[in-house]
């Protein structure tokens, strides 16, 4: 990987992890998208993880007492199913597809959040934690983006909103546990240049990191949630033309 796109790494990064910082997750919803333009997909994903397990152990354990162990318990089964599934899709899977799948999940998720920004969520029953996990599962194998999948389902479940930040924030920290063993065992940690990667973007992963949490206190969330929805269909359009047009 040459000078120019170390520098879109880094600068890829902060951004990412500073929506983290604001937001509480979002962070491979903004860097995949990008990163895959110059990097294949299974070095992003994985590189991701490792900045993910740092920050979010560093963000979302401070509440652990907070968090609601049934629904981890009602979750986890269904996640490692997901997770399985999505690993061996990402090891075997031409880049392609995968393109346009991200592209897809990308586009429809910015709809789906414009679309539902004045509607009341309702509650859920306990039988949407199977497909909530095993979906969740495979979208954070596969880009690393299950949080909004989890999002949505424990939203429904959880109206504290104490309890449900701190729910989430261990989801996705036992998610990216997973996924560390899944990657591991599929060799696909062991590609060349990915810790040398890894290592180049956790500091700036960290100044994000602390630029999202500064910036939390001083912007509003809704300036920050139509900001990241403009970025996020036009980065999902991107990556699917550039899925569709790859030979």
């Amino acid at each position: 990987m040459g000078t120019e796109h170390y520098a879109v790494l880094g600068a890829t990064v902060v951004s990412a992890y500073t929506v983290f910082g604001l937001t509480g997750f979002g962070a491979a919803m903004v860097a995949v998208p990008i990163l895959v333009q110059f990097m294949p997909l299974q070095f992003v994903v994985p590189m991701l993880l490792l900045l993910d397990l740092v920050t979010t152990a560093m963000v979302g354990m401070r509440n652990w007492s907070s968090v609601s162990r049934p629904e981890l318990l009602r979750l986890i089964p269904f996640m490692l199913v997901g997770v399985a599934l999505g690993t061996t899709v990402l090891a075997q899977v031409e880049s392609r597809w995968l393109l346009v799948a991200l592209g897809l999940f990308v586009i429809l998720m910015t709809a789906r959040a414009l679309l539902s920004a004045s509607a009341r969520a309702e509650g859920v029953a306990n039988g949407w934690a199977v497909p909530a996990g095993v979906v969740g599962g495979i979208f954070s194998a596969l880009f690393g983006t299950g949080g909004p999948i989890y999002t949505m389902y424990l939203s429904r479940r959880l109206p504290q909103i104490d309890a449900f930040r701190s729910t989430i924030a261990a989801v996705i920290l036992l998610s990216a546990l997973v996924r560390l063993a899944a990657f591991a065992s599929s060799g696909l940690l062991q590609q060349e240049d990915l810790l040398r990667s890894a290592a180049i973007a956790m500091p700036f992963s960290l100044i994000g990191l602390a630029i999202g949490s500064r910036l939390r206190r001083v912007i509003s969330a809704d300036a920050v949630r139509r900001a990241l929805l403009l970025f996020l269909g036009l980065s999902g359009a991107s990556v699917l033309c550039r899925g569709l047009l790859m030979h």
